[in-house]
């Protein structure tokens, strides 16, 4: 995620002249790229982006999830409607505070992302209702949250964040923050967990029973489900095929 914290200046300080401008430049450069995948609403990105939390290493919530997650956003609104402004913000926003998987306020992670959203567009001037449409699509991605989306727009923004922890993508991702934990692949006398309760906190493999399989359920819109079913044959595929090797 390209972003200047307030610790660049002091590194500034200590650069020649031309490295210092070289810097900035690039860094300027990359926001405007990055901005430019959200076109038409590529002014908005730009303004956004610099508001997005650094992701402290977590390469399952970088730069690159955003874009799925648009990605993914843009699919689904050209067959389920919606408004597109409110759209390119929440993605943006959706996860702008970040809290670590094994923290005790994960749950929280997606009430303070839809506060500190709100916030963030309250300071640009946006309309009140549109900046508490935009809070409340970031607020109810969450599946931890639990909370019910009660737009279209937070129901395509739920649906967009859960279709990339799904699929291929999502089978990667499991193993990413798994090793980033410190958790194992699989309990190694009850690799399915047949005889103990599952700990996904623990175990990789357990991740899949005990939430991604789980996620197809919950899909919001006949659009989302749709795409969710094919992922998630790719998924149970994956763990058939892991199985087969132990």
């Amino acid at each position: 995620m390209v972003r200047i914290t307030a610790s660049s200046p002091i590194l500034l300080i200590h650069l020649p002249y031309c490295w210092t401008v070289i810097f900035l430049s690039v860094c300027i450069m990359n926001l405007s790229q990055v901005a430019a995948a959200f076109q038409p609403f590529d002014t908005l990105a730009a303004q956004l982006l610099p508001y997005v939390e650094d992701d402290a290493g977590d390469g399952s919530h970088d730069l690159s999830h955003l874009l799925r997650v648009w990605n993914n956003a843009r699919r689904l609104q050209a067959e389920e409607g919606g408004e597109l402004r409110i759209l390119v913000a929440a993605v943006l926003l959706h996860d702008c505070v970040h809290v670590e998987k094994n923290s005790p306020l994960r749950s929280q992670a997606s009430t303070l992302s839809g506060e500190r959203a709100q916030q963030i567009l309250s300071s640009l001037g946006w309309a009140a209702k549109d900046a508490q449409g935009v809070a409340h699509a970031v607020q109810a991605h969450s599946y931890s949250a639990q909370i019910t989306p009660q737009t279209l727009e937070a129901k395509i923004v739920q649906d967009a964040d859960r279709l990339d922890a799904i699929g291929a993508i999502g089978v990667a991702r499991c193993f990413y923050v798994a090793g980033r934990m410190g958790s194992g692949l699989y309990e190694a006398q009850d690799p399915q967990a047949e005889q103990r309760p599952l700990q996904d906190a623990r175990y990789a493999l357990d991740h899949f029973p005990a939430k991604l399989f789980r996620l197809q359920e919950g899909f919001q819109t006949a659009a989302g489900a749709a795409m969710a079913q094919a992922r998630q044959q790719r998924m149970r595929g994956f763990v058939e095929q892991f199985l087969s090797e132990l």
